[in-house]
């Protein structure tokens, strides 16, 4: 029988996310952490035929952490409070995967995208790369208390506030923090970078975003690659619309820097990375209010270097 979601939601998801909001906003910068929850309901849990440690591979731990600085910079972040593997909001509302389910899905779900097929859509049917998470097929009813009660209400929040920083500034900034496993890529010998900056191949944000935050990571000795594995996802793309003043940069960063990717302990490297990114955003933040025109008609920014 399917647990009553809406039930499990009010209990133990309340509040499902929430926004860090700066005493005075002072700059167009908006952060999101939209898979760093770490509240796993007990019917969830109890649904799954994982361990709690191993459904936890697909968090984004500490990201949030890494970027509480943000508000005493005078920007908003807007962190989830539940698990990815519950719920992923960097997907479209209704990438639903068929194999998932036990009754029909409705005719304007995206059975196709290529995350669907790979298990990770709006609702995950894999963790990790490919362990099944649940016992047995999730109905639709559940599916859709997920999407309505905080797929649907977490998207609002964030269109709120890239609108208030457009209507208020000209010009929004999203700058979306992940986190990325260390093992290694098949194209990629000495294993992942330190950091993965997406932009949807220079249509999310203008290149000035990307090239700085490139330039003052590896300026810090960090490995640092273009969109290569990661460009971006949903939130990114959605988002992400340049000649309409808003540009959205997605973040990830190697977990091998700040945390023991088995015991999910935070390593002794975790202050000085968080201290290492302050000094990134500050950097970022300060060039963008140089600029005559926000990520218009920006000073001249050398080139990053080549991948």
């Amino acid at each position: 029988m399917c647990p009553d979601e809406a039930e499990t939601i009010r209990s133990e998801l309340s509040p499902a996310f929430e926004v860090i909001q700066p005493a005075n906003i002072e700059l167009p910068f908006i952060f999101n952490s939209p898979h760093s929850g770490r509240r796993y309901p007990k019917s969830f849990l109890a649904a799954s035929k994982l361990d709690p440690v191993t459904l936890r591979r697909s968090e984004d731990c500490y990201v949030d952490e890494l970027f509480d600085f943000v508000a005493e910079l005078g920007a908003p972040m807007l962190i989830a409070h539940f698990p990815r593997a519950y719920l992923d909001v960097n997907r479209e509302p209704y990438e639903l995967d068929p194999v998932l389910f036990g009754d029909r899905l409705p005719e304007y779900a995206n059975t196709q995208s290529v995350r669907v097929v790979g298990g990770l859509g709006t609702i995950a049917r894999i963790v990790s790369e490919s362990e099944e998470i649940y016992r047995e097929p999730l109905s639709i009813a559940a599916a859709m208390e997920r999407i309505n009660r905080i797929y649907t209400p977490y998207h609002e929040t964030l269109n709120s506030l890239l609108l208030e920083a457009k209507t208020r500034f000209g010009t929004a900034v999203l700058i979306d923090c992940h986190s990325m496993p260390s093992t290694p890529m098949a194209d990629n010998d000495g294993g992942r970078p330190d950091f993965v900056l997406g932009d949807r191949y220079g249509t999310s944000c203008h290149p000035a975003l990307m090239q700085l935050a490139a330039q003052e990571l590896r300026a810090l000795g960090y490995a640092v690659s273009l969109n290569k594995p990661y460009a971006g996802g949903y939130i990114t793309e959605h988002y992400g619309s340049p000649d309409e003043g808003r540009h959205v940069l997605q973040i990830e960063i190697n977990r091998a820097l700040y945390m023991d990717e088995l015991s999910f302990r935070k390593r002794p490297g975790f202050d000085r990375l968080r201290s290492d990114l302050k000094q990134v955003v500050e950097a970022v933040m300060e060039f963008q209010a140089e600029c005559e025109a926000p990520f218009r008609a920006p000073r001249e920014v050398p080139k990053a270097a080549a991948e």
